[in-house]
Order: structure tokens, then sequence, then C-alpha cells
């Protein structure tokens, strides 16, 4: 046991530097949800702005954290969704398991859910889609 958390607390902490990387500095009141199963990883970065909360990409380093932690459990023992939270210097991970999910819900609709429980009716401020270009 005390192994398991001796690779997962580098991980994690890399985790929270890798969210302050993506958001741009500092990762105070940064929120990432994330679900994982095999092969397949959903993931979204979300950064408590006062009056809104802005959306970021995850990145392929963050995504590698991800499931390189996922991977440090047994597969009976897995975890398919993590919330993890920065505050201040601090952050904080909470883990679902596959059978407190409802396998008929989606991942973009668990995640809204979160999101309302985070941070009720505060506007989430997604970026543009890109449109592809088409050459002439």
């Amino acid at each position: 046991m005390a192994e398991k958390f001796e690779k997962l607390g580098p991980i994690f902490e890399h985790i929270g530097h890798e969210l302050g990387r993506i958001v741009g500095g500092d990762p105070d009141k940064t929120y990432l949800y994330a679900e994982l199963q095999e092969g397949v990883v959903g993931a979204g970065v979300f950064k408590d702005e006062g009056n809104h909360v802005r959306y970021f990409d995850p990145s392929r380093a963050l995504i590698d954290l991800l499931v390189e932690a996922w991977e440090t459990e047994e597969p009976s023992k897995r975890w398919e969704v993590i919330e993890y939270e920065v505050l201040g210097t601090k952050f904080n991970a909470v883990f679902k398991f596959p059978d407190e999910l409802n396998p008929d819900d989606y991942e973009d609709e668990r995640r809204d859910v979160a999101l309302h429980a985070r941070y009720g009716d505060k506007p989430v401020i997604y970026p543009p889609i890109p449109y592809p270009t088409r050459p002439l």
C-alpha cells in the first residue's frame, strides 16, 4: 500500500503542475474532471475566474499522467472518474468507481452534473469550435 502512495503522490503533484501550465500560470481554483477506461480518456480542465468558469483542453502530458495514475491501480480496483481540484497550494482528488456510475449516462452528462454541483449556474466559457478550412 505504501508503495502505491509513493508512486501516486508524485504523479498527482505533476498533475497539479501541468494544470498550472495549461491555464497559463497559477493553478489555484483549477478543477479537472476526467473519465478513464481501457484505451479511452475524456478530460476537461476548468478555471474559476470569478464571474465565470473557463474551459481548457487537456494536454497530452496531462492525459499521460492520468493514465499513469489509473494504471497504478489493480485492474479490478480502478476508478473511472477523477475530480481533481487545486485550492491555493493544495490539491484534492475524489474518485468514482464504475459501480457508482449510471451506465446509461454519457461522460459529458456526468461532467455537466459535476460542474453544476461545483459552480452552480456560473457560466462556463468554452473556446469557439474551429471550422475546418478547405483548400481552394
